[in-house]
């Protein structure tokens, strides 16, 4: 069964645009691991510069071997030298009733 994940990465000073960059990328390295559905994802910027990106797994096992995928974890790498990831309740827009972002 797919899981279905909302995930928030807020940019290092000066990294926004490499982020947002690489959040484009995000979902096709997935998809080519064979870790995640064909759904596509939908990738959002805060105010403040957050992307919040929400994607489907295929399962919870795949989250797993996600970890032990040397493709993921580089990519992983590379996101933490351009961002912080941090719980989405940390985005001030998810306080809100409608929630409201712009598209990336």
């Amino acid at each position: 069964m797919g899981r279905i994940v909302i995930v928030a990465y807020r940019p290092k000073p000066g990294k926004s645009a490499e982020l947002q960059a690489l959040a484009k990328t995000h979902l096709s390295i997935l998809k080519a691991e064979q870790l995640v559905t064909d759904r596509d994802s939908i990738l959002m910027r805060a105010e403040d510069g957050t992307v919040v990106e929400v994607f489907e797994w295929r399962s919870r096992e795949d989250i797993d071997r996600a970890h032990n995928n040397p493709v993921i974890q580089q990519m992983w790498r590379d996101y933490a030298e351009v961002c912080d990831y941090i719980p989405i309740a940390q985005v001030p827009e998810a306080s809100g009733l409608f929630s409201e972002f712009a598209p990336l």
